[in-house]
């Protein structure tokens, strides 16, 4: 194989896994960005990424689950409970929470950049 097409085929491959990895900036607006996905699972544990889009509003949800949530890239999330409690987090970039299983609530991102959190759900 010549160097260019080996140079060509490594940078597709890396433009490729930076997507996946979620490398590229968002961008106002870009609604391509799932709020949660599976990037993990077995008889153990569920991995997920949870990403919060300013200003969406994606209603109540039951952690069916106890989980641990790490936060890659920090903001305020702003918390509403079925109840009318309200609760809202300052959540700085490598946090650490946990949360018992059947917690229903609703996230919603404050700030004006998304809000990247890794749960990890304990079976």
């Amino acid at each position: 194989m010549n160097k260019r097409l080996a140079a060509g085929l490594l940078i597709g491959i890396l433009i490729g896994a930076a997507g996946t990895l979620g490398v590229f900036a968002w961008t106002a607006g870009d609604s391509r960005i799932p709020t949660s996905r599976v990037v993990l699972e077995n008889d153990k544990v569920r991995v997920k990424e949870a990403i919060f889009i300013p200003g969406e509003k994606p209603g109540m949800h039951t952690h069916d689950l106890p989980h641990v949530g790490v936060i890659i890239d920090g903001g305020t999330l702003k918390f509403n409970y079925p109840d009318g409690k309200v609760e809202t987090l300052e959540l700085k970039d490598g946090d650490v929470g946990y949360r018992d299983a059947h917690v229903t609530h609703e996230a919603v991102n404050m700030g004006k950049t998304p809000i990247k959190v890794i749960e990890v759900e304990i079976k």
